[in-house]
């Protein structure tokens, strides 16, 4: 696989790593080797220097002494951290916006909402998964804030990285997901902050715990299956 050099290389770089993370393809604690990736994509080890801490900066990896890079871990304390900061800088995003956005703003929401709608009936995870930070970069500028705007940027890919794993733990979590934009856009319209608020506290929560309960069994099965190959 090669890439050409346009605005950035190393972010095409940083983005082709990061969907391996966010999809599992690379799991908490492996290595991500300079001089590997450099050969696969036909890049120089320098740009690839430069995805690595696009990549830190996006807290999807870790670079340690002596290890370099290395996949992030996903721990319960590290999802709850995750949703908490979420849940407060989307009610920030949110409460801007219920106060600037015009009637006309919210047609491309509403398309986008018809597009999930759409990719649930086909019940297409990926193109739900796609379809849903859409969503959530149209909301991002309506904060009129760009150091929130750039937090959450930065963070969306941690994000992306738990909301991919809730979305295959629950055959249901689309819904669960629909509904929730649904919700926030109805509460934009009727310029109701605190259901808004409300709304996003308890999907965050939601959320969070889902995530942490699949990490917990994952973890329960992994020592129950090393302790049965001890025997």
């Amino acid at each position: 696989m090669s890439f050409l050099a346009q605005e950035s290389l190393s972010e095409q770089i940083a983005q082709h790593l990061a969907n391996q993370i966010i999809r599992g393809e690379s799991l908490a604690g492996d290595r991500i080797q300079e001089l590997r990736i450099a050969s696969e994509l036909e890049v120089s080890r320098g740009s690839v220097r430069e995805a690595l801490l696009i990549l830190e900066r996006r807290h999807l990896i870790d670079i340690l002494p002596r290890r370099g890079a290395v996949v992030k871990d996903m721990s319960e304390a590290h999802v709850r951290s995750l949703y908490e900061l979420t849940q407060v800088l989307l009610g920030l995003v949110v409460r801007k916006a219920i106060k600037v956005m015009r009637e006309d703003d919210l047609d491309p929401f509403i398309a986008t909402i018809h597009d999930l709608q759409m990719r649930l009936d086909e019940r297409d995870v990926d193109a739900f998964f796609n379809a849903s930070f859409r969503f959530l970069e149209l909301a991002y500028p309506f904060s009129r804030n760009p150091f929130v705007e750039d937090i959450m940027t930065n963070l969306q890919p941690a994000v992306q990285r738990a909301y991919y794993m809730a979305l295959h733990i629950d055959p249901e979590e689309m819904k669960e997901c629909l509904s929730f934009f649904k919700a926030i856009i109805e509460t934009i319209f009727r310029r109701d902050v605190r259901s808004a608020l409300e709304i996003i506290r308890e999907f965050a929560e939601h959320q969070s715990t889902l995530v942490q309960e699949s990490l917990v069994r994952a973890r329960q099965i992994e020592v129950a299956w090393g302790a049965r190959r001890k025997r």
